[in-house]
């Protein structure tokens, strides 16, 4: 966490800022890391990282 800013936030620390727990936080963050792994989404996304995928 801490995209952008330097800092490295803890899930306690994005939960206190969202009012959500930090397994909420948790649960979340899963779930955006799956997403993101979907092949199709995996491949619209690869243009925005140097090098492309590496392959599987």
């Amino acid at each position: 966490y801490g995209i952008g800013d330097g800092y490295t936030y803890t899930l306690e620390e994005v939960g206190r800022i969202f009012k959500v727990t930090r397994e909420r936080v948790r649960q979340v963050e899963a779930k955006a890391i799956r997403k993101l792994q979907h092949p199709v989404r995996a491949r619209k996304l690869e243009g925005f990282l140097p090098g492309g995928l590496p392959a599987r």
